[in-house]
């Protein structure tokens, strides 16, 4: 099974009227990327769950995973200055 039929059956079961294509699948791992890497590897989970609550309350997905993107790679370390 593949993450977008994945996807689309889990969205049948919780009876969401919205289509999630491709796309989207790849914009919310791209984010939980980010978070896993720059932050700690539960902030992923956690990050997309906050980005599904600002979708769900109006926001752009685009716009709020672009701003939750941003905000995790800025708490990535800083990488050690070669000597």
């Amino acid at each position: 099974m593949t993450l977008v039929e994945w996807a689309k059956l889990a969205s049948a079961e919780l009876e969401l009227p919205e289509r999630l294509d491709p796309s989207d699948v790849k914009l919310i791992l791209d984010l939980a990327k980010d978070a896993a890497h720059s932050v700690a590897r539960p902030a992923a989970p956690l990050t997309a769950y906050l980005l599904g609550i600002a979708v769900g309350r109006g926001a752009d997905p685009a716009q709020a995973a672009a701003a939750l993107s941003a905000l995790a790679l800025a708490q990535a370390p800083e990488e050690p200055a070669d000597s």
